[in-house]
Order: C-alpha cells, then structure tokens, then sequence
C-alpha cells in the first residue's frame, strides 16, 4: 500500500535523480532514497559520466542497518552487468525489504528483470509511484530508448513582437543578465548545445556553460551541411578542449573535412534533402552516440525545420519588454502554414520573471511508448 510518507519520499528520490540532468548520459539521471523506520538512512543520484548508480549511492551513505529499509527509486534498477554489477542486485545483498520505483525501465536488457529480480528474491516491489513526475525528468531517456531520437528543447530569446535581431543584426543584448545566466543553467541540464551555421557566422559563440561550475560541458554540436564555418571563431579555437560536433552533408568538400578534423572537431556526416541535412536522422545519430537531450539556440530556420517535422519536445521562451518592429529579424523562419489547424500546439508548463524578462516553457505533449 503507498502511503503519503512514501510519495514523499520518492518526490525526494526524483528531485535527486534530476541534478544529474546533463551530466550523466548515455545513462538515465536517477535517484535513491533508503529508509528505516521513518529515518533516511542514505541517499543517493546518478554520478557525472553514468556511475556510480544511485543505489550505489545511496547504499554507501547508508553504511551498517540497511537491513530491512525500503528503497524508493525514481527508475527501476538495473538488473544487467554492464561497466558495473546490477543494481537489483546490490538491493539484494544489502537485504532492503521493499523497493518502490516510480516507472520501468524501457532499456530492453532491464525492462521489468530488475523488479523481476527484487520479488524472485523475496522483497515486495511497488511500482508506478508518481510515475508521471518521474516520467518528466526522464524524457530524454524515455526519448532516446523508445523513439530512437533525444528530447530536443528549443530556445528563443526574442523582443515583444518576436524578434532576435535587428535588421543590421545586433542582437546583443535583447535579454538581460539574469536571462542569460538562467540559459546557462539550461544548457547545463542538457547533454548538448546546438545550433546552426548561420548563427555561429553570425554570433561567434562558445556555447559552454559558465560562471556555475559544471562537472561535464555540454557536447556542442553545429549542423553545417557543408563545413563552410569560420577557422578563426571560438569553436575552432577550443575543439579540444570542449567537445565539439559537426554534422555535416556528403556535399562537404573533404578540405574542410581535413581541416576541422586537425582542429579536434567530431564530425558526423547525414543524409541530405535538399539544401541542408536530414534533422531526424541527425537526431536519430545523436541518440546512437548515446545523447538523450539537446539544447537548441538557433538559428531561425533551423528552429523552423525542428518545428516543421515535430522534432521539438520544449520550447523555452525568454521574452524581453522591447520591441524592434517588422524590419527585426525574425525569430523563426517559413513555416509554410496554409491553415491555423496545421500549427504544431504547444501546453504552457510554467511561466515566471527571470529579471526583467519573461519565461515561459511550453511542452509538447505526445507519447513515449513504444
């Protein structure tokens, strides 16, 4: 029976598992609460780069008396050996007599064996607690296992009539401070940073997350059909030090192949159509190399293309009190909409001020299953 202690415990459990948001791909960010008799014995969430797990976690805070506790887990524990022992396992041997998890989980080498291993052992398994909670910090894994594809969250920074730039281009700053450094602590809860070429032509960026401390950079990756991408900028100069993708056309001439690969740059080539790459199997590739969420901030018509085929799971708007009128440039490009019904609807999910701007983060609701 679930009672009010235990949801709040698995709020908690879900809470810890999310700080691991960004620094823990290809594996899920989950978390781990050990109890006994009312009293937290340990706690535990997903360590940067994938391990240890939560439960590994949690059970070495909680040391001797583990005997008997419950553990509430925001994923079903892993039942397969990988770099690390399963740890249903570990559950197992530390003699937990209960274990409650919010969700199963998709990957096919656990897919309910964990729970399975758990009660074949003797200990009461409950499922399904504030599993749409939980569900929501684990889209991009979700994303990544069951639609073959990450989570995408798309970025605008725009003025009151939806505008990035002014028609010369500056854009600098449409946003306030306090807007840009919440966008820092987005990127950082994302396994990648992308972008398109135009915008790194035209704006030069580093796309790093700065200034919070950060245990793994975001992957940067720039979707350049043909590699045309200045030698000079700040992605040139730091491909070695911070990662950096670029997914490229077959069209790319192989020198500027050679010459981003001497700069320490990945390169991913992607099927064309038309006049830029394939942006689903882009995220089908991305989702190969085990990212389960991106960050997108642009350009205009990269933005657009996410849009066009339903490739867009957030959209993270930063709305800034000025306004740069119908020669500004705008925010999206052609979306090619004949009807209103055609257009792709969006739920607010919440909305608040970040300084002086206005935030808003619209969800797309659809489904994950299989």
């Amino acid at each position: 029976m679930i009672t009010a202690s235990d949801a709040r415990f698995m709020a908690l459990a879900i809470g810890l598992g999310a700080r691991g948001l960004g620094q823990v791909w290809p594996n899920p960010a989950v978390g781990c609460v050990i109890v006994k008799d009312g009293r937290i014995l340990g706690r535990g969430w997903t360590q940067p780069g994938g391990r240890p797990h939560a439960e590994t976690m949690a059970l070495a805070q909680a040391g001797e008396g583990v005997s008997g506790a419950t553990a509430f887990v925001s994923l079903e524990p892993c039942a397969h050996h990988g770099q690390t022992p399963p740890c249903a396992g570990a559950l197992i041997t530390a003699g937990v007599a209960r274990v409650v998890s919010a969700q199963e989980d998709p990957d096919p080498r656990v897919a309910g064996l964990g729970h399975q291993m758990l009660r074949a052992a003797g200990i009461a398994v409950e499922t399904g607690v504030m599993e749409a909670e939980a569900e929501r910090v684990q889209r991009g894994f979700l994303c990544r296992v069951r639609l073959g594809r990450p989570m995408l969250t798309l970025k605008l920074a725009t003025s009151l009539d939806g505008r990035i730039a002014t028609a010369t281009g500056e854009s600098k700053w449409i946003t306030g401070p306090e807007a840009r450094r919440h966008v820092h602590l987005m990127r950082a809860a994302h396994d990648a940073v992308l972008v398109g070429a135009g915008t790194v032509r035209a704006d030069d960026p580093l796309l790093t997350v700065r200034d919070i401390g950060v245990t793994r950079q975001p992957v940067r990756i720039v979707a350049a059909q043909t590699l045309d991408l200045p030698q000079d900028g700040h992605l040139a100069r730091s491909a070695r030090e911070v990662p950096l993708w670029l997914m490229h056309g077959s069209s790319a001439p192989q020198q500027a192949r050679d010459l981003w690969q001497a700069r320490g740059a990945r390169l991913i080539e992607i099927a064309e159509v038309g006049d830029q790459i394939d942006l689903a199997a882009a995220l089908r590739a991305l989702a190969g190399q085990g990212l389960t969420r991106i960050f997108c901030e642009g350009g205009g018509q990269l933005a657009a293309s996410l849009l066009v085929q339903d490739l867009v799971d957030d959209l993270a708007l930063f709305t800034a009190g000025l306004t740069l009128g119908a020669e500004g440039r705008a925010a999206l490009g052609a979306l090619k909409l004949s009807a209103l019904a055609d257009a792709r609807r969006f739920r607010l999910q919440e909305s608040r001020l970040v300084g002086t701007d206005l935030y808003a983060l619209w969800t797309r609701d659809r489904s994950y299953a299989v």
